[in-house]
């Protein structure tokens, strides 16, 4: 099984940046659906970016498109999120995330690191 752990987060003013990185051990994640989601106190947990190498996509929540950008490193077996412009409804546990592949689709979100705190202050 592919265990994830995330590191990168912080404080941060309104319109800062942070980069976040997750870590996979165990296993190639080359193969799988990787994620970004975030849960912020009282809400439910929300995905941010969802890359899914069988259909080439990269998606984004409307919310940070163009002011996060995801990016893969296989030779690292790293998933990095890069967090630009941030604003306090960014604030929030963001956790990195693995799923099989089912064909073209993501299966469902099983396999989760235990979260990284992202504040924002404005």
């Amino acid at each position: 099984q592919v265990q994830l752990q995330e590191s990168g987060g912080g404080s941060v003013q309104s319109g800062g940046s942070l980069r976040l990185s997750c870590a996979a051990s165990g296993h190639s994640i080359s193969r799988y659906c990787m994620a970004w989601f975030r849960q912020a106190p009282g809400k439910e947990r929300e995905s941010v970016a969802i890359i899914n190498p069988g259909r080439g996509t990269t998606t984004y929540a409307d919310s940070v498109k163009g002011r996060f950008t995801m990016s893969l490193d296989y030779a690292k077996n790293t998933l990095d999120l890069q967090m630009n412009s941030l604003k306090s409804e960014d604030t929030a546990i963001y956790y990195c995330a693995l799923a099989a592949r089912s064909g073209p689709f993501c299966a469902d979100f099983v396999n989760w690191g235990q979260g990284t705190q992202v504040t924002v202050s404005s």
